[in-house]
């Protein structure tokens, strides 16, 4: 079995003709359809069904398929330790991150520094190591990281997910190292004359004693139970994000079913929508806005997480490895000050750090993403 061959299988079962494989492996037909013969004669069994006008995969087939791409990332990698071994002069990291990923919090967290930012910096010490980012949901970049299509990832998950089965649906997450960046609270956001706006209870705008004034844009901050979005029509982001799922376990716990109505790609998205009077925005505290009114949630507070994430399952290259320590430099988490402790770079198989693989302590709000 040769790399060739497994290179031919892949591209084409992606492209469904060897025609096209051939096309764009600059090929002819005839040697593609050889080669994959080969392969087929030596697993044993056909490949694909050839039968119809377009080419399709076999049980066997599909079983192989991911084994192939697999091995094919592999051998990728290790060209490329091979090539970065004699130091980081170059190399080439591929960054996922879920949308309006900037990981900057407001002034009253402290400041560090946003992504863009950290990624200059990193540049400026390794400036012979590029970057390919990519914006995607979580679930898709979780399986872009567990197939070696991506080296690290920003993602967003609901706060409880810890990698174990049956953890909120994200046991995807076993295999990966994980490194929390934030963890904040999910509000209510809605338009001024939404019939959710007005909150009668202690620390609402209009209670005695309460710190908001009603000249403050969005300033109620009486606590709305997650029981009382039943009935209302919801604006989140799509299934596959860390916001989404953290609304629905905060949903399915209150004993309410999800009407989410409206889908948008990032928190900011989903705060300007409900000002519109779309419906409910749940998401990250966006803070003052024209026309928007907040509340926090509770019975339960849904929680959202931003980290990073890595494979463990085999050694990062040294590109990877570099910037993941850069990272975790500039982004120690919010339990930072409750176990210092000097990063490390991942020098092999990374392992998630003792403040990441259990629920950081809450901050008050965040404009990070969410997803």
């Amino acid at each position: 079995m040769e790399l060739r061959q497994l290179q031919y299988f892949v591209t084409v079962a992606q492209h469904g003709s060897f025609t096209r494989a051939a096309q764009l492996l600059h090929l002819s037909q005839p040697g593609v359809s050889s080669q994959i013969r080969q392969l087929e004669r030596e697993l044993g069994h056909p490949l694909f069904d050839r039968s119809g006008r377009t080419v399709r995969l076999t049980p066997v087939g599909e079983a192989v398929l991911p084994h192939a791409r697999a091995a094919l990332a592999a051998a990728a990698a290790a060209r490329r330790t091979a090539q970065e071994f004699g130091g980081l002069r170059r190399g080439h990291v591929r960054l996922g991150m879920v949308a309006g990923a900037a990981l900057t919090p407001p002034a009253e967290l402290g400041t560090f520094p946003g992504l863009a930012t950290t990624l200059a910096a990193f540049r400026q010490e390794h400036p012979g190591i590029d970057f390919s980012l990519t914006e995607d949901t979580t679930a898709r970049m979780l399986d872009a990281l567990r197939d070696g299509r991506l080296d690290l990832a920003v993602v967003g998950l609901p706060a409880p997910a810890s990698g174990r089965e049956g953890d909120d649906g994200w046991s995807a997450l076993t295999g990966l190292a994980l490194h929390t960046v934030l963890e904040v609270p999910l509000v209510a956001a809605c338009a001024s004359g939404h019939p959710l706006a007005a909150g009668t209870g202690p620390g609402s705008a209009d209670s005695p004693g309460s710190g908001a004034g009603p000249g403050v844009p969005g300033a109620d901050r009486s606590a709305l139970p997650v029981a009382e979005l039943a009935g209302h029509a919801l604006v989140s982001t799509p299934r596959g994000t860390g916001l989404r799922t953290a609304l629905e376990c905060a949903l399915a716990e209150a004993g309410v079913d999800p009407a989410v109505g409206v889908e948008a790609a990032a928190p900011p998205q989903l705060a300007e929508l409900a000002a519109h009077g779309l419906g409910v925005a749940v998401l990250p505290d966006p803070g003052p806005l024209p026309g928007l009114r907040v509340r926090p949630l509770t019975g339960p507070v849904p929680r959202v997480r931003i980290a990073l994430t890595w494979p463990t399952g085999q050694p990062a290259s040294p590109p990877t490895a570099a910037l993941v320590a850069h990272l975790r430099r500039a982004y120690p988490g919010p339990a930072a000050a409750q176990a210092p402790a000097p990063v490390q770079a991942p020098a092999g198989t990374a392992a998630p750090s003792a403040m990441c693989s259990s629920a950081a302590a809450p901050s008050s709000t965040s404009r990070s993403s969410g997803k």
